[in-house]
């Protein structure tokens, strides 16, 4: 049975390298349709959650919208989507996006209402106004946190992506779910794409939070682990 596994995997490095050029387009595919969901999640997750951490209110939406994110499965979203959306790109991005905003968001508020209330009301004596607050000492020392659940949503979103397939979404899903045409090698080098590309994007966002993060807050949180512990408000 080991041989025979070995066997496989060894077929799947082969296929990697006749087929690199189809591989190459659906990783494209896979990439485009990710980022676009990622960034649509950060923009409309990192502002809300940002702006109930700075006021201390609203734990209850920001709980409450992470639970509905993670009980919605997203072929029933992709599903619904046909009807109002259609089959194609924007129906799979609609469904990660829903799946992705939840852990920004919670995140997000967690991290900008548990900053040390000592800084924020030293800042607000020197006259600094909200938004300076908030641009100034906040964000800064919510990065690490805030950063967590963006890796999180990444690694959620690329691994997710390949049931854009279903939908004619494209990406590397289209090889897993066709083994009567790529055969097992074939879906297991789709999959071993997927998983470089999910460690990818965690690298990159890693390298990225730690470049924007403060050098005092640097050591709390390695470029390459993300916390992806579950946060749990009690405000």
């Amino acid at each position: 049975m080991i041989v025979a596994a070995l066997d496989v995997f060894a077929n799947s490095l082969d296929f990697i390298v006749d087929q690199r050029h189809l591989l190459l387009e659906k990783t494209w595919d896979h990439i485009v349709l990710s980022a676009a969901a990622l960034a649509v999640s950060v923009a409309v997750g990192v502002p809300i959650g940002v702006l109930l951490g700075h006021l201390h209110r609203g734990s209850f939406v920001a709980v409450n919208v992470a639970n509905i994110g993670r009980a919605v499965p997203t072929l029933v979203v992709i599903a619904v989507g046909f009807v109002f959306l259609g089959i194609g790109f924007t129906n799979v991005m609609v469904a990660l996006v829903i799946l992705a905003v939840p852990p920004i968001l919670t995140n997000a508020y967690v991290a900008v209402d548990q900053v040390d209330a000592d800084a924020v009301e030293a800042a607000r004596g020197m006259g600094m106004t909200p938004w300076q607050v908030t641009r100034r000492v906040e964000l800064p020392l919510a990065l690490p946190l805030l950063f967590a659940g963006i890796r999180t949503a990444a690694v959620f979103v690329v691994a997710t992506a390949t049931i854009a397939a279903i939908a004619g979404g494209g990406g590397l899903g289209d090889i897993l779910v066709n083994q009567a045409s790529y055969r097992v090698e074939g879906v297991v080098a789709a999959a071993l794409c997927v998983s470089l590309l999910a460690l990818a994007a965690d690298a990159a966002l890693g390298l990225l939070q730690r470049a924007l993060t403060p050098r005092g807050l640097k050591h709390q949180v390695p470029a390459f682990e993300p916390d992806v512990r579950p946060v749990v408000s009690t405000g």
